[in-house]
């Protein structure tokens, strides 16, 4: 057997924690797995699964062998279906991460489209802010919405987003529009984070940076949220148009301070700097391009 071959049954094992139920799946007896487990632990010079009697635990050494092990085996199954099979055969795994508010509030249709177009693909979508490691993870891609990429990624642009000052204007007739950047942190400010003491950062019309800080009177890790709090008239939000932008044609919220602006955040389509695309890569990555088309258009807007 080849090296392939071993991790592939290695990864089988810890799949299903069991030597008896790997060996089943690769129709070999169960003294054959614990052999091939013994030699590659002997290989790789550390134990790799603690299996005692009433014990069975992955080892450290064992789950950052399984991790890059899964990828090594995807890669390889890759290259042969890329080149042996039948065009049409797309089946496989497709694991991203999305950022919460925007994959439930703008991508869901179109990850759902993705889905019913190419039924054979296995694809798991996490919705997740946090910043998950693309390589120890085993995530094929994840979509970041930021100013500034963390380094060791490759990343392809697939948008743009603008974000709003905006209200309700109930809010705005009991309490009047800001006229400066001072008086805005005089107002009740509905901030995107969990900060005491928050700042806002702007760009005025001669392109000079501007900021604020101030006490929000409401924070929140939810800009789909932050929206409703706007909607019902509790203060002014910060709010990127995939959120906000709707309500803002519709006349329920109400832009301020037109003479600011917000930088663009990049909407990105980022994975490992080790991973090469499979073609299950390459159709998700056009499909979110297509996708983010109306966000572009919206920021062309504003």
């Amino acid at each position: 057997m080849g090296q392939i071959e071993d991790l592939r049954l290695f990864a089988l094992v810890v799949e299903n924690r069991s030597i008896s139920k790997a060996a089943e799946k690769l129709h070999i007896a169960k003294s054959a797995v614990s052999r091939r487990l013994s030699l590659l632990e002997t290989r790789y010079g550390s134990r790799l699964i603690d299996r005692e009697p009433g014990r069975w635990e992955v080892t450290a050494t064992g789950l950052e062998l399984f991790q890059r092990a899964v990828r090594i085996v995807n890669d390889a199954d890759e290259i042969e279906n890329d080149f042996t099979d039948a065009p049409q055969n797309l089946a496989g795994p497709l694991t991203i991460s999305v950022p919460r508010d925007f994959g439930i509030s703008f991508l869901n249709t179109a990850l759902m489209a993705f889905k019913t177009r190419y039924p054979e693909i296995k694809l798991t979508v996490d919705f997740d802010d946090h910043l998950i490691d693309l390589s120890r993870d085993n995530y094929d891609f994840a979509i970041r919405i930021t100013s500034k990429l963390e380094p060791n990624v490759v990343a392809k642009r697939i948008g743009t987003t603008s974000h709003q000052l905006c209200a309700a204007p109930s809010y705005f007739k009991r309490n009047g529009h800001p006229k400066t950047l001072n008086d805005l942190s005089k107002h009740s400010l509905l901030h995107f984070g969990t900060a005491i003491r928050a700042h806002w950062d702007f760009e005025d019309e001669s392109g000079k940076a501007q900021s604020i800080k101030f006490q929000p009177a409401l924070n929140s890790n939810s800009g789909v949220f932050l929206l409703e709090a706007a909607l019902n008239g509790m203060g002014i939000a910060r709010l990127p148009d995939f959120i906000c932008q709707s309500s803002i044609l519709a006349g329920d919220l109400v832009t301020t301070l037109p003479d600011l602006s917000v930088s663009d955040w990049g909407i990105f389509l980022v994975h490992a700097e080790d991973r090469r695309l499979n073609r299950r890569m390459r159709l998700f990555s056009e499909e979110m391009v297509a996708a983010c088309v109306p966000i572009e258009k919206l920021s062309q807007q504003t």
